[in-house]
């Protein structure tokens, strides 16, 4: 499978497929709004402005799987990133991104990139999985991977 055959849920309820992004190099990152890696959303939007244009999309999956630090409502998550922090890219309605309630695409990540620890599991928030424009995923970046420090490597697969 590819990161194209899957569909998600939009922060106000509706069904959005991956296949949609088909031709578009793609950073996938679970996010929170009150972790210490929070201000990770400025690099990311910096990103996305800056590479958008060159045919690449950051896509922010919110999870409260982590030291519950993404509380609210899917509302409040878009509000928050909007004033906070100014995120124009898509971000998605909340979802678990470990264990048996995992959403279908990040088990997919996760095995398809598993990572460097025992298991395929994602450690953190800000956890980034680069895919390219056919649906393959290219290479995963851990949380402390600030968007800054992969910028060329996002960059080199456009």
């Amino acid at each position: 499978m590819s990161v194209h055959d899957y569909s998600v849920t939009t922060a106000d309820g509706s069904t959005k497929s991956l296949g949609d992004y088909s031709g578009q190099t793609l950073l996938i990152v679970n996010v929170a709004s009150k972790c210490g890696l929070t201000p990770q959303y400025t690099g990311l939007e910096e990103l996305q402005r800056s590479l958008g244009d060159r045919g690449f999309q950051v896509l922010g999956f919110p999870s409260n799987q982590f030291g519950a630090q993404e509380p609210g409502s899917d509302s409040e998550i878009q509000e928050f990133c909007s004033t906070s922090y100014g995120v124009t890219f898509p971000v998605f309605a909340k979802i678990d991104v470990n264990g048996p309630d995992a959403h279908p695409l990040f088990a997919h990540l996760r095995a398809a990139a598993p990572g460097s620890g025992v298991d395929d599991s994602i450690p953190w928030n800000f956890t980034k999985f680069l895919v390219d424009g056919s649906g393959a995923v290219v290479k995963r970046f851990e949380p402390m991977d600030a968007p800054e420090q992969i910028a060329d490597e996002i960059a080199a697969a456009l």
